[in-house]
């Protein structure tokens, strides 16, 4: 079995795993169950995908989300991993050819939805191969005590439980709490799991929550005050999204929407359009984001609140996924607690349930959703220490990151108003003052100019091969460049996020480049 340590830095281009990682590869590798609970950027993904090169046989990822597919095929195939994906996006006949190329072993790893699983052509193919792991993306929707129950992931252990051998099970989340993580352990049949959760805090996450007068001033300053970052604005509604983007788009803001309600290629167009960077701002209802791995997002804005804390951590945590600082800010408003009320008790989530069971999981709701609004509203508690213990993480000191630490450093001019009126008084400018600053690199030694001309050349990369440019090389992993400016090979391999593989298909221009800045300036 080939090291998890030389597939990590041949591959992804990294010396060591994050926390977590490594403990989790060991146990799957060892044949043990896992339920790993990590926040999101947390990098649960490495976690089944070096198992996957490490073991003979096949990965099956099951995975809720077409686009999510799609994405990881396309970054796996970038590093220079055999996937594929088997889901509706495809014709029967393209099915059959991928069908048949996994089983003339050339996929290593094959993302699918749960829908197909139990299907007489996916089952039989399943039953025809050495499937070594089972990996379950977004493990939460399986729990009906989750905040993204999908029933078709009940699918899954009925699955396991037709092939001629049991492969490890993996199952991965973002979000649970224990209620959910035993959920998830019974519904899936791990056995002998090995449950780890991982530490949910993300210091470079800056929280934030504003109450101002007008909702959409507040958004609109904020854009014109970062007019280079890369976002997302959650509206609880499609009339939500469908508004705020016209407002944007008429106040010259370059955005896009996606909901439900759109067709699938204007859905699908706006996806790719933000991850390529063709425009920086996209408005969204909850139907965008799971999965999404684009990790120069720099601030992620909910203008109506979510109805729990694991829906609101789930997408606030798509920001900054790359370690750089970002903004998730949640957008209040007094009615907000009554319009999310509404929602849940007219929604139809638990309508398979009886009577007594249906109540149960109302009253789970509404607590969720009161353990949200005091989040909303909280004017004394550290927003980061009420996210942490709210998932049974410990912090006991403040975290000088967050709007009510920040509050608490402001003008004493302010001392005794309630939270609302020391906005008011305070004013939009105020608030913006108690947020994170977005800052370029300010070491002397990084040249921007060179920067500039790295981030150009990965751009026309990218663009050739019809990839997003954090596929290349990520933001952090060109900064290290323009900083060490390395000229051989092996200086250049030393550079994080610079694998083997990525070294062969992308060191040569990006080291001539380097080179040739170095003529122009520094001879």
């Amino acid at each position: 079995m080939k090291d998890i340590h030389e597939i990590l830095k041949e591959y992804y281009g990294y010396t060591s795993f994050r926390a977590g990682q490594e403990d989790i590869i060991k146990h799957i590798l060892s044949g043990q169950d896992v339920l790993a609970v990590m926040p999101t950027g947390a990098g649960k993904s490495v976690c089944y995908q070096i198992p996957a090169l490490a073991l003979d046989g096949i990965t099956l990822v099951i995975s809720p989300l077409v686009s999510l597919m799609q994405d990881q095929v396309r970054a796996l195939v970038a590093r220079g991993i055999r996937g594929a994906y088997i889901n509706s996006s495809l014709s029967p006949a393209q099915i059959e050819k991928a069908l048949q190329n996994a089983q003339n072993g050339m996929y290593k790893i094959i993302y699918v939805a749960p829908e197909r699983l139990m299907t007489g052509r996916f089952l039989n193919f399943a039953k025809s191969v050495s499937i070594s792991l089972l990996a379950v993306d977004e493990a939460h929707c399986v729990s009906q005590w989750g905040h993204d129950f999908r029933p078709s992931y009940w699918y899954i252990a009925d699955f396991v439980a037709a092939l001629p051998k049991r492969p490890v099970v993996a199952a991965f989340t973002a979000t649970a709490t224990d209620v959910v993580k035993d959920d998830i352990s019974r519904k899936l049949k791990l056995k002998s799991d090995y449950i780890v959760t991982t530490s949910f805090d993300r210091p470079n996450l800056y929280f934030g929550t504003v109450a101002p007068v007008d909702k959409f001033e507040f958004v609109l300053r904020y854009l014109k005050n970062h007019p280079k970052d890369s976002g997302i604005i959650y509206c609880a509604t499609r009339k939500g999204v469908d508004d705020l983007y016209e407002l944007l788009i008429e106040n010259n803001i370059s955005a896009l929407q996606y909901h439900a309600g759109m067709e699938d290629k204007q859905r699908s167009k706006s996806q790719l359009d933000f991850l390529y960077d063709r425009a920086r701002v996209i408005v969204a209802t909850n139907a965008f984001g799971m999965g999404i791995d684009k990790p120069n997002v720099r601030f992620v804005i909910h203008y109506d609140m979510p109805q729990n804390l694991e829906a609101y951590y789930q997408e606030a945590g798509r920001a900054g996924r790359d370690g750089e600082r970002a903004d998730c800010i949640l957008v209040y408003s007094p009615k907000a607690l009554k319009t999310c009320r509404f929602f849940i008790e007219k929604s139809n989530r638990f309508g398979n349930l009886s009577g007594a069971e249906k109540k149960k999981h109302l009253e789970n709701e509404l607590e969720k959703l009161n353990m949200m609004n005091l989040y909303a509203t909280s004017q004394t508690v550290c927003l980061r220490r009420r996210l942490l213990r709210y998932f049974g993480d410990t912090s006991e000191s403040r975290c000088d990151n967050c709007s009510v630490c920040k509050q608490m450093k402001t003008s004493k001019r302010f001392k005794g108003l309630p939270f609302f009126q020391k906005l008011k008084n305070a004013g939009t400018s105020q608030v913006f003052e108690n947020m994170s600053t977005m800052t370029e690199e300010s070491d002397c030694e990084l040249s921007k100019e060179l920067l500039d001309n790295l981030k150009k050349l990965r751009f026309t990369l990218a663009s050739s091969r019809d990839v997003p440019a954090y596929v290349v090389f990520s933001d952090a992993t060109l900064r290290e460049m323009a900083f060490l400016k390395p000229t051989t090979e092996a200086d250049m391999i030393k550079i994080t996020g610079v694998g083997n593989r990525k070294m062969d298909m992308y060191g040569d221009v990006f080291l001539k480049e380097i080179k040739k800045y170095i003529e122009n300036n520094e001879a």
